[in-house]
């Protein structure tokens, strides 16, 4: 019986010591994030070219493995402001397109491969449009944007939770951007309320190596309505005012999950998910790919004369009207480590620039060369990725109070720290929330309501989208768009131009200079019914796990 005893206490003292242990590392070892922007240099152009731009970005697997919905990250992107004068240099007006390629908080199918949004801000973030269907929340009670942007090509899907691309893209050139096209006119009143609403569409344009041209665009409404509630800010916003030319191209991260620990010493490292970037034949990274900035007469102007009877626009954009936004050499990183514990003024940047050089970019690509001991490489079935140091340790010199995080080998790490056996697998394993449109018989979603359906697809992602086909001028978004029925008939017959003369297998932004385009996700390009060819659009109403 003493001998059992025995045993037990020493069961009983051996699990103590291991649980405090195990304390004792969890409490050594912080959570933190590393954020901040990548930030290229470009030349300054004229601001005559005001009516929006086009670019080709590298698409890729940023982190080894998806980490879980804590990661948040675009890669290369842009954001298109109005132009600003008078109250739009008020701090309390936001409003711009900002989507791209990446990764969100609210991705409710994330996978290692990127997504694509549209990412219309609302004035001052009071919803967002992240393409048809897709908006804020899931709450369709308070749209909050969601009704924002309307489908025009009856030949690709959009899936709310964002574009697919084909699972596996490895530095492929993905290429997009966002002209005006005048698929309405301008309106006097908005909503019952004397404030007009302009008549420019943006609209997006891809170029991928299964899909080229126009996908959806916002409607005028999205941005005018806030002029209801205060209409001091009438004619502000982008359904009527230009772009500004000279844009920021960066690339956002806001979430790469880390882990921080101090050994006996008082050193303090960290150490961040597996990062990394395409790698080409030739050693480089190419992230972004010929920036070009237009004016309304490289599309606008023969898209407005042949919708008045003038002769069909080709699509094509004419080059005489647009511009190529030059390179300089040479990038900034202000990424930096963040978390509860440190004070905001207190936050290190990461040496990037120690191993990353940018004198390789040329006038219409920024390239990157990557350098040193602690850069590793490795081929994958669809390209070759190069993975930054995952180890840093914070170095401070003379009177400098804050410190930089210095790359250093897994070996200069004590093993006191735990660091080396932290994993950033997806720690957040849960069932997606699906997406539902509303189904009461009511909604805009059922009256008039579809003309086809439903079907089903199921995507890289593991998603299964269902889907119907509406008459253009029937869709929700439009339903929602502040429009009489004669307006939106005049621009079904506007759009059924567009459809008989502008295919998929088109050129529409100029191409780019090198590398490869970028597949979308194949399941997502689709056929329309057979009399439903000109004219109808597949529309998204659910997207879930079957």
């Amino acid at each position: 019986m003493k001998y059992l005893f025995n045993i037990i206490i020493a069961l009983l003292l051996t699990t103590m010591v291991s649980a405090q242990d195990k304390a004792s590392t969890n409490k050594a070892i912080r959570e933190a994030n590393v954020g901040g922007y990548m930030i290229t240099r470009v030349d300054k152009v004229d601001t005559t070219f005001n009516a929006g731009y086009s670019m080709y970005a590298a698409a890729f697997p940023l982190v080894k493995e998806y980490p879980g919905k804590s990661f948040q990250s675009g890669l290369f992107g842009s954001w298109m402001f109005p132009q600003n004068n008078g109250p739009l240099a008020k701090k309390d007006f936001y409003t711009d397109v900002e989507g791209g390629l990446g990764w969100w908080n609210d991705t409710e199918y994330a996978t290692a491969t990127p997504k694509f949004i549209m990412g219309g801000v609302q004035l001052n973030f009071e919803g967002w449009a992240n393409g048809p269907g897709a908006g804020q929340g899931r709450d369709w009670s308070n749209d909050k944007g969601k009704y924002g942007a309307a489908q025009l090509s009856p030949w690709l899907l959009w899936p709310p939770d964002g574009l697919n691309l084909k699972q596996g893209t490895c530095g492929e050139l993905f290429g997009s951007g966002y002209l005006p096209l005048p698929l309405t006119e301008p309106k006097s009143t908005t909503a019952g309320a004397d404030v007009p609403t302009g008549n420019q569409c943006w609209t997006l344009f891809i170029n991928s190596a299964n899909f080229k041209g126009p996908v959806a665009f916002f409607t005028p409404y999205f941005w005018s309505r806030a002029t209801v509630e205060d209409p001091k800010l009438s004619g502000m916003f982008l359904d009527q005012r230009p772009t500004q030319s000279n844009k920021a191209f960066q690339m956002e991260t806001q979430h790469i999950r880390s882990a921080e620990a101090t050994d006996s010493k008082g050193q303090v490292y960290v150490r961040i998910a597996t990062t990394q970037y395409p790698l080409g034949a030739d050693g480089n990274s190419d992230l972004l790919h010929r920036l070009m900035v237009y004016k309304k007469t490289a599309l606008w102007d023969k898209v407005e004369a042949w919708f008045k009877g003038g002769a069909p626009a080709d699509g094509n954009i004419d080059l005489a009207g647009a511009t190529m936004q030059k390179f300089q050499k040479g990038v900034r990183s202000n990424w930096s480590l963040y978390a509860d514990h440190i004070p905001k003024n207190k936050r290190a940047l990461l040496n990037i620039t120690s191993y990353m050089d940018a004198n390789v970019t040329d006038s219409a690509t920024l390239r990157v060369r990557w350098a040193g001991e602690l850069i590793t490489t490795r081929k994958t079935n669809n390209g070759s990725l190069v993975t930054l140091p995952e180890y840093y340790k914070l170095v401070k010199e003379g009177n400098d109070t804050i410190g930089k995080w210095m790359a250093v080998s897994p070996k200069e790490v004590p093993a006191e720290t735990g660091l080396q056996k932290v994993t950033f697998n997806n720690t957040e394993p849960r069932t997606p929330v699906a997406y539902v449109t509303p189904d009461d018989k009511g909604s805009s979603w059922k009256t008039p309501g579809p003309a086809a359906g439903p079907f089903k697809v199921k995507l890289g992602d593991g998603s299964t989208l269902t889907y119907y086909w509406y008459r253009f001028a029937d869709q929700p978004a439009l339903l929602n768009a502040d429009m009489t029925k004669a307006e939106r008939e005049e621009m079904q017959r506007r759009v059924e131009l567009l459809h008989r003369n502008w295919t998929k297998d088109r050129e529409y932004l100029p191409k780019p200079l090198i590398g490869k385009l970028a597949e979308i996700d194949p399941a997502l390009l689709v056929t329309p019914p057979k009399g439903m060819e000109i004219g109808y659009v597949p529309i998204v109403t659910q997207q879930g796990l079957k």
